[in-house]
């Protein structure tokens, strides 16, 4: 009995296999292979601060680790959700130890990104000083998230989700160290590596739970269709506030814009899959169809806003249907970015430009005295002229010539637009000569 409670619990898979030697990390070769930065960099027997930029699972405190193995440096772990302040004083205290006793030190700070101002800056000093080597890990942007100064005195790496065929190659390896007895077909093989999502931690994590259900259900080799029932799978890599968000946001946009129907639904649906609020979607939908179609089909823009106000009434799953089909409008609508630009453009001139008085032509003049003054006098009511437009009268403030803002583009509605613009221009014109 007493063996019982002596025996150490097993090492979850992901420790267990985690490598021991620059050689044996799977994944980020443009990186460590040969002749690359961080092969380079050990090789040169002195490390440097760096901060390793990636989604989760791709190795970034594997290669701290690894970085402390080679220089025999003293490692010491703090993880930006749970320390503060307090904790880096701690740290450093334990650094001078080490290098009372002549040995150098890694601090390696996980989630570096969720440590705040202050706390980077309390990190500076040693960094400065040299008695720690700085490592920081992040999945968030480094340029957003991590102090200029900080950032300034670290080389940033970025790494990358793993592929498919490095994921199954890490299958393997975990069967044949730890799991000999797992049998997958290659269905289950694929079904898991998919479902990793690019994150080697995950999948060990889906390798174990799998093990675990194969064991108690009396099973000799797992398929697609067990992993389906004994497995939750779900979950695409997907963050609603970091960069994976942005990127995919960007990339249905971008999708939309290019006129690819099937491209935007990808990226719809995958923002769905990961969790993404379809309310958002539905607003970032509406904003497309009023920046790049505008007024070359303003079909598109009740479309859009109809999309938005069914899913209102019905709600997921039922009202993504109406928000996917004003996807595919908007992709594959005649695009204007016409009214955008005008816009933007008249925004920057009046910010930089003075305060231009109203021309007394287009001033109200709701009492005697303002009539007296003049305002309104001369103003044509365009109704009462031919075609009702008042050719040759200038809206604009007293001095200030046509900036040509709007230019339609030669698409859709717009091109009509256009014309009459032109017709318009013409009888200006005319009206001026005479």
């Amino acid at each position: 009995m007493a063996e019982l409670f002596d025996t150490a619990p097993a090492a979850p898979l992901a420790e267990a296999l985690r490598p021991d030697s620059l050689d044996a990390v799977i994944g980020q070769s443009h990186l460590i292979g040969a002749g690359r930065p961080l092969r380079l960099a050990f090789e040169s027997g002195k490390p440097h601060s760096m901060i390793l930029w990636g989604p989760p699972g791709v190795g970034k405190t594997t290669l701290a680790r690894l970085t402390a193995s080679a220089f025999g440096y003293a490692f010491i772990a703090l993880s930006a959700v749970f320390s503060g302040v307090k904790e880096i004083r701690a740290a450093m205290e334990q650094a001078e130890h080490h290098l009372a006793q002549g040995r150098r030190t890694i601090l390696f700070v996980d989630e570096i990104h969720r440590f705040n101002k202050s706390q980077q800056d309390g990190l500076l000093p040693f960094v400065e000083s040299g008695l720690v080597t700085f490592i920081g890990a992040t999945t968030e942007n480094p340029s957003f998230e991590v102090n200029s100064a900080l950032l300034s005195r670290a080389q940033v790496y970025v790494l990358q989700a793993l592929t498919d065929e490095e994921l199954v190659q890490l299958v393997r390896r975990a069967q044949t160290r730890q799991l000999p007895h797992l049998q997958l077909d290659d269905a289950a093989v694929n079904t898991l590596v998919g479902y990793a999502d690019g994150d080697a931690r995950r999948l060990l994590n889906l390798l174990e739970q799998t093990d675990t259900a194969a064991r108690a259900s009396g099973l000799d080799k797992v398929d697609a269709a067990f992993l389906e029932k004994a497995l939750t799978l779900n979950a695409r890599r997907f963050d609603k506030g970091g960069d994976n968000f942005y990127d995919q946001i960007s990339a249905l946009h971008k999708s939309v814009r290019g006129s690819s129907p099937d491209a935007a639904l990808y990226w719809f649906c995958r923002m769905l899959d990961g969790g993404a609020d379809a309310r958002y979607l539905s607003r970032r939908i509406v904003r497309m169809a009023w920046e790049d179609i505008g007024l070359a089909d303003p079909r598109a823009l009740q479309i859009a806003n109809d999309a938005a106000a069914t899913f209102e009434r019905l709600g997921s799953p039922e009202g993504e249907l109406a928000l996917a089909q004003a996807v595919i409008y908007l992709s594959v609508a005649p695009k204007s970015n016409a009214g955008y630009m005008a816009y933007n453009q008249a925004r920057a001139f009046v910010k930089k430009d003075k305060s231009r008085e109203v021309p007394v032509h287009l001033r109200n003049a709701p009492t005697a005295l303002m009539k007296e003054l003049g305002h309104g006098s001369e103003y044509r009511y365009a109704h009462d002229e031919p075609e009702a437009y008042a050719a040759g009268v200038s809206y604009l403030p007293q001095g200030m010539g046509e900036p040509g803002w709007y230019q339609p583009v030669p698409r859709g509605v717009e091109s009509k637009i256009a014309d009459k613009l032109a017709h318009l221009r013409e009888l200006d014109q005319a009206a001026r000569k005479t």
